[in-house]
């Protein structure tokens, strides 16, 4: 929720702000059309059928949306890899293997998402050095159950963390941690995209001096495609990143990535091992072959010309406002999460008689809708329209209901 208390949602709050109230609301038949990059024409969606009307995404790639929406080659592997039987542990070793490849980091896993990641990555570290622990979890008893974050860095995801039978330790400062580490220390967690007093680089070194395995969540921070490893460069052990965000991958596919060991005891707590804690989180053939062109694609995508493809929409919409009185833009590029452009839309609410907060639900209530989120760092003004993950042509369907919405509050 926006510091303003209004009804933006973000990664971390949309199940909380009201956007299901936004989805369920009559949404109007929608020919979804190809992006720049895609060849795919006007289209029934099979989703009519249900009486469930596809929307336009601007708010970005957020789970409760679909996270992204496949490319032609991603879903030809998934279709590819749905006509045969394989050796599950044997894909799960090459797939990893060849991600880790791709995009140079010491041992890759195909996850149930990045909070998939996250559990299993604590069950690896709880689990090490004795393997006859894992069919114990969640009794972590007499283990080293400890997981250390900060006091900024809960959310919504600390169930994962917690679902092995961790305690979670907040800290403020450096000092807190070398108060706190004690025998039972598992774990050191860093959520990427929320603030905090310790940096990323003194959290490693911390860790390092207490020779504890780090753990970075940074689910929907790429890109830029350098993300990919930078953060094991930096020191992180593992990294949870969403397979089903900027990667276009299947939404219901992560990534673990790092050290090899950790990944190894990773795995065995995972499906199709039994009994383990994470044998519910299968990954199934087809997403572990879907991930795998997705992340090929990504790593060879033309990622200048795709950033000049979304500064293109964003001033289709400008264009379009710009007569409007007292209306301003401001291009913004997010820190960590969603790292693409946006606009902030704002204008004087003394002159046009209507709050960012009607704005956002009459496009949600437009035909077709129109759904506007709030990305963490980006503030409360004005509404904030992501452009990433618009089909070629919604950029001026919104611009021309933005136009019509704004010039009526205006008269």
């Amino acid at each position: 929720m926006g510091s303003d208390g209004s009804d933006k949602f973000t990664r971390r709050t949309i199940l909380k702000t009201g956007a299901g109230a936004a989805i369920a609301g009559p949404l109007a038949q929608h020919h979804a059309q190809a992006s720049s990059t895609d060849e795919n024409p006007s289209r029934q969606s099979n989703y009519v059928a249900l009486g469930i009307r596809p929307m336009i995404n601007a708010t970005g790639n957020v789970t409760v949306f679909g996270g992204s929406v496949m490319p032609a080659e991603v879903v030809a592997a998934w279709i590819d890899a749905s006509k045969d039987f394989v050796n599950i542990l044997d894909l799960h070793n090459k797939v990893g293997q060849r991600i880790a490849g791709l995009i140079g980091v010491e041992a890759a896993l195909v996850t149930t998402g990045a909070a998939g990641a996250m559990l299993l990555a604590t069950a690896a570290v709880v689990t090490l050095p004795d393997l006859s622990r894992i069919p114990r979890l969640p009794d972590t008893r007499g283990l080293r159950n400890e997981v250390i974050l900060q006091k900024s860095h809960h959310s919504g995801y600390d169930s994962q963390l917690r679902a092995i039978g961790t305690t979670l330790i907040d800290v403020e400062t450096v000092a807190d941690i070398d108060r706190v580490v004690g025998p039972n220390s598992a774990l050191m967690f860093f959520m990427n995209a929320t603030d905090g007093t310790i940096t990323r680089a003194d959290w490693i070194a911390a860790a390092r001096r207490h020779q504890i395995p780090t753990l970075l969540d940074a689910s929907a921070d790429i890109p830029p495609v350098e993300r990919l490893s930078e953060y094991n460069r930096m020191g992180f052990d593992l990294v949870a990143i969403s397979g089903g965000k900027a990667i276009r991958g299947p939404n219901d596919t992560g990534l673990l990535l790092g050290r090899k060991d950790l990944i190894e005891t990773a795995k065995l707590n995972a499906n199709p091992y039994a009994p383990t804690i994470g044998r519910m989180m299968k990954v199934g053939k087809e997403d572990m072959m879907a991930l795998l062109a997705a992340i090929d694609r990504f790593v060879t995508l033309d990622h200048q010309a795709e950033w000049h493809e979304m500064e293109r929409r964003i001033t289709v919409i400008e264009q379009a406002l710009q007569h409007v009185s007292t209306v301003e833009f401001e291009r913004i590029v997010p820190v960590t999460s969603n790292h693409q452009p946006h606009v902030i839309v704002s204008w004087n609410e003394t002159r046009i008689k209507i709050t960012p907060q009607e704005v956002t639900a009459a496009l949600a209530a437009s035909d077709p809708a129109i759904l506007l989120g709030r990305v963490a760092g980006t503030g409360s003004k004005g509404i904030l329209i992501a452009v990433h993950c618009l089909h070629l042509g919604e950029e001026k369907i919104i611009a021309d209901r933005l136009n019509a919405i704004l010039e009526k509050a205006e008269s």
